[in-house]
């Protein structure tokens, strides 16, 4: 009973009215603006930015919405997106990880060398590089958890002390192609899913979310909770399958969906799964909305810890090895640029608030893609990199902005 009154939120209740709503429209817009005014505004803002994102460039250059920049907006992302995802956890318990960059440059310093220096299989590289991101991870939350080390100093030294093991492990060569004829390089840069294979995976997708929200429906029947109508589930999943299927149309006439970008959505929905509907996931919200009331409901607290910091750094080990494939090569600069910042920014944009608490494996894929997608469509009207610095700062400021008036008006409702 603890438990359940600990991981129990606003946003659940204000759920649980929309799906007694939903056989009444007026109910549904009733609960929603509820919803806003509580502060739970969700992916609303981010969804909206990409909108407008997409229509400024598409009216300052159509091409910006072709189906060959849209492939190529959704592979490039892939990479600091998964980076993102490791950031969504940390930021969920209201911590921080300035060192994901560095650890993924180092990560695939590491693959690197094993594979093209010492002659192993790819696959031997691709352990060890992953291996390094989970060590941190274990370093990371031992400092935390049992020397009390704040998560910003640990991962600010991380920052600097993996860029010198990039240094290091790179030598005097300072830059490492790899393979042209890896499968690794196949699979990050050149295979893409189209023909009939891509529709039948949308098909897959659209029966794999029928079932779960039927098996979902029964389930709260049986526990005597409002539960949404069987119509309103087969209309949702009709709209789901032929949106994806309008989408995996249009992609199709360009290169079709990228297996980089595939494997990126297929983690983002295993860590949404695991978010939302494990035991695991229900007390990464709880010590995030609150550690010590966590604690005293019998949450073992040292392991969320442990299992996050280590979630981050092989998530940030995994994108690194990946976004080296797709360039073809490591080198100093690898995990050194604003892949750090770029990371960060996505989980932010994409709604995990900065306070804890609040936040879903969505947010890394919808931040990633409003920040790609910034960086395509400026590259393409022609403006100087600098400008997408500033822009992108600004977008992060305004999230974060958001994020801070939301939370007002959550504590204001919770008072009220």
């Amino acid at each position: 009973m603890a438990e359940s009154t600990v991981v129990k939120t606003s946003a659940d209740q204000l759920d649980e009215r929309l799906i007694a709503n939903a056989s009444d429209p007026l109910g549904i817009l009733r609960a929603f603006w509820a919803r806003l005014k509580g502060g739970d505004l969700g992916s609303l803002p981010v969804v909206f930015g990409l909108v407008v994102i997409s229509i400024v460039f598409y009216v300052k250059e159509p091409v910006f919405l072709s189906s060959r920049n849209l492939v190529t907006i959704t592979q490039f992302a892939a990479p600091v997106g998964i980076i993102a995802l490791g950031i969504v956890l940390v930021l969920l318990l209201g911590e921080i990880d300035l060192s994901v960059g560095s650890v993924s440059g180092a990560s695939a310093a590491v693959m690197a060398v094993q594979i093209v220096n010492s002659g192993r299989p790819v696959i031997v590289g691709i352990i060890a590089g992953i291996l390094v991101g989970v060590v941190v991870g274990l370093v990371y939350a031992f400092l935390y958890t049992k020397l009390g080390v704040p998560s910003f100093v640990f991962s600010l030294a991380g920052l600097l002390a993996f860029q010198g093991v990039l240094l290091y492990v790179l030598g005097s060569d300072g830059t490492i192609n790899l393979p042209s004829d890896s499968w690794l390089l196949d699979f990050a840069r050149f295979k893409f899913l189209t023909g009939a294979a891509s529709y039948v995976l949308v098909v897959l997708i659209g029966l794999a979310f029928l079932a779960s929200r039927l098996l979902s429906q029964r389930s709260r029947t049986r526990a005597e909770l409002s539960a949404p109508s069987t119509v309103s589930i087969l209309v949702k999943a009709a709209l789901l399958t032929g949106g994806l299927a309008y989408l995996t149309y249009y992609l199709n006439i360009g290169r079709g969906w990228s297996y980089l970008w595939l494997f990126f959505a297929a983690l983002v929905v295993a860590m949404d799964f695991a978010l939302r509907r494990t035991r695991w996931g229900r007390h990464v919200f709880a010590v995030g909305g609150n550690e010590e009331a966590a604690r005293r409901s019998g949450i073992k607290v040292t392991r969320i810890y442990l299992s996050v910091f280590v979630g981050c750094s092989t998530l940030a080990a995994v994108g690194g090895i990946l976004g080296a494939a797709q360039l073809t090569s490591v080198s100093q600069a690898t995990g050194t640029t604003d892949t750090n910042l770029t990371a960060i920014a996505a989980a932010v944009i994409g709604g995990t608030s900065l306070f804890g608490g609040r936040g879903s494996a969505y947010s890394a894929m919808l931040g990633i893609l409003v920040l790609v997608s910034i960086s395509s469509g400026l590259n393409l009207i022609g403006v100087d990199s600098s400008v997408r610095f500033m822009v992108t700062g600004g977008v992060l400021l305004l999230a974060v902005a958001i994020d801070s008036v939301s939370r007002r008006a959550r504590s204001s409702s919770g008072r009220g």
